[in-house]
């Protein structure tokens, strides 16, 4: 008799210039642990999405205890006795912890439209109680840790007394004692027969937790294994398995001295004591999993963040960095990871958007912008970076994703910095706008810039970088020469702490 209480055969989705999945699989058992593995950007989300609800597949289907279905909705998803605990917290910050864990299930006043309040909150101190939480059903949201919140969306997922639930990086704000709380839950779930998805890139979670793994990269299915025929580095080889191709096209470069140095930059609770230094045409690859404070590193080099220790030098002189007026005073500058959240204005034009963050240089005394310069600078920018355009007018939001990352680029560039921070500089886009950001790298590393480059993508970091360090947990983990190390160097380094041996 076939076990199985989910189903989902040739999944397939697409975004704008992403095939995010391709013809994946994933069978659960009943009353199974079921680890769902990948790297950053491997598929893992948006399958789970797509078994929710929130996002359609293109094609493929999913059935449910034999029986073939169709998921509209998340609210068609909880009906079919599916719940989920997702990666991005997203509380109502408002309102109360029951309020949250009851959302759109309020008891109510025989006969009136009012939320009975005693019983909800009984409810849920019931429900703290088992968790071993100490936190008032009336608290608001917005007085919680980011651990107490992510523990309330546990609680409230549970609640839904669901058949399936899916956990997406459950523990990644929970200390030892609240993940041991939820092994005990989980367990006790197993006994119900309650099966459980479980993503995550802790590896010793995996088999301390689940019974089976199945492993995705670039949203395709590699395999599914039990968890006692696998081990770890065969798992960790599942997950990479790629091989470089010529969207790397990595240049040589004679490295020059050192131009930045960070010692011992640390802030509470986020990364502590981190040193590193990068040299002149340098690419200092900067990898790790999330969570692992990469990018809040690079943010508080960048003035963006305040940070609670440690200093930063450039050519070997102390920076006063307390903003980031203060980082491109100095010649620093970043691209954030997000860049239609951060980076663009999308309705504005090309021009305005490179011009946005320059106005001081291209300023005619305080008040006006000088609009034959920027006009010229503007479209010389966007000449050497090849954005596919009409004209420098059109707006953002009419370019593919490749070409409005250019733009995010040529806004950083205008003022020549000497060091580059690039955070996921081509997460979303296609492989051919990938390998013209590659390329644009190599000519800045060449012209004698720093780059230092935040990737989720292991091959990126091997193919573009000098050096590589590894983060994880907050501090760094490793620093080592590309040639020295694999990629699954890189990764069991990130997951585990361990260094490979010499």
């Amino acid at each position: 008799m076939d076990d199985h209480i989910l189903e989902m055969s040739d999944i397939g989705k697409s975004f704008p210039g992403v095939r995010a999945l391709d013809h994946a699989h994933l069978n659960v058992r009943r009353g199974e642990v079921h680890a769902l593995m990948g790297e950053n950007g491997a598929g893992k989300s948006t399958l789970m999405k797509i078994l929710m609800g929130i996002y359609h597949p293109d094609q493929g289907s999913i059935s449910i205890d034999g029986h073939q279905v169709v998921i509209e909705n998340p609210a068609v998803a909880l009906r079919l006795g599916l719940s989920m605990i997702q990666q991005e917290l997203s509380p109502i910050p408002e309102m109360t912890v029951s309020e949250n864990i009851f959302l759109g299930r309020e008891e109510l006043y025989r006969g009136t439209p009012f939320v009975n309040q005693k019983s909800l909150n009984a409810r849920t101190k019931k429900l703290l109680e088992e968790f071993k939480m100490r936190v008032s059903p009336s608290a608001k949201m917005n007085t919680l840790s980011v651990a107490q919140i992510q523990m309330i969306e546990i609680i409230k997922a549970i609640s839904y007394n669901s058949r399936i639930i899916i956990m997406d990086e459950p523990t990644s704000a929970l200390s030892d004692e609240e993940v041991n709380n939820l092994y005990e839950t989980i367990r006790g779930l197993k006994r119900k027969d309650v099966a459980v998805v479980y993503i995550s890139h802790r590896l010793e979670e995996i088999f301390e937790i689940a019974d089976s793994v199945t492993v995705l990269r670039d949203g395709q299915f590699i395999g599914s294994e039990p968890i006692g025929a696998i081990d770890k580095d065969r798992l960790i080889s599942m997950m990479v398995g790629r091989e470089l191709t010529n969207i790397f096209p990595k240049q040589r470069v004679e490295l020059k001295g050192e131009i930045l140095a960070v010692r011992g930059l640390s802030r509470t609770g986020v990364f502590q004591d981190i040193s590193f230094s990068v040299r002149k045409g340098e690419i200092l690859g900067v990898a790790g999993l999330i969570g692992s404070g990469r990018s809040e590193v690079m943010r508080a080099v960048y003035g963006l963040d305040q940070r609670d220790a440690g200093e930063i030098l450039l050519d070997g002189k102390p920076l006063d960095i307390r903003n980031v007026k203060d980082a491109i005073r100095h010649g620093i500058v970043m691209v954030n990871e997000d860049r239609k959240g951060y980076g663009l204005v999308l309705c504005r034009s090309i021009k305005e958007n490179i011009a946005l963050s320059n106005l001081d240089y291209l300023s005619r005394g305080k008040f006006f912008v000088n609009l034959r310069k920027e006009k010229e600078a503007c479209a010389k920018l966007a000449k050497e970076l090849m954005i596919k355009m009409s004209g420098i007018n059109d707006t953002v939001e009419s370019l593919s994703g490749g070409n409005q990352q250019k733009v995010v680029l040529a806004k950083s560039l205008m003022v020549m910095p000497d060091i580059l921070i690039l955070d996921e500089p081509t997460r979303g886009i296609d492989v051919g706008a990938k390998a013209e950001i590659h390329s644009l790298m190599g000519e800045f590393a060449r012209k004698g810039m720093a780059i230092i480059m935040i990737s989720s993508e292991l091959p990126e970091i091997m193919g573009m970088s000098d050096r590589i360090m590894v983060m994880g947990e907050g501090k760094i983990r490793g620093i080592f020469n590309r040639k020295d190390v694999t990629q699954e160097d890189i990764l069991k380094c990130a997951l585990t702490g361990e260094v490979k041996s010499a």
